[in-house]
């Protein structure tokens, strides 16, 4: 894997919600991306799912290709309410 940044952002909300680095790596290198937001700046970014046991998990990452580096910038817990069933897809 590519070298890995946690924006502050990031590491507050994994503390909060007691997501584990591992948790997150699994996520990156498992995972599928669902959303991708190729104009986002200063880096691409896109919103990945993955399962980590039996907790579903959602990832927000950049890609700093120049310096190879993958830059995490959120994670959370999708929410049933936001996310259709399997939480790949946004309710309308």
């Amino acid at each position: 894997m590519r070298h890995l940044t946690f924006r502050i952002h990031a590491i507050k909300r994994m503390f909060q919600r007691r997501i584990t680095e591992k948790e997150v790596r699994s996520v990156l290198e498992n995972g599928e991306v669902i959303e991708a937001y190729p104009e986002d700046s200063p880096y691409p970014s896109r919103l990945l799912f993955g399962w980590v046991g039996t907790k579903p998990l959602h990832v927000v990452a950049a890609e700093n290709s120049q310096d190879e580096e993958t830059i995490v910038i959120t994670v959370y817990e999708p929410n049933r309410e936001e996310w259709a069933e399997g939480f790949k897809r946004r309710k309308d």
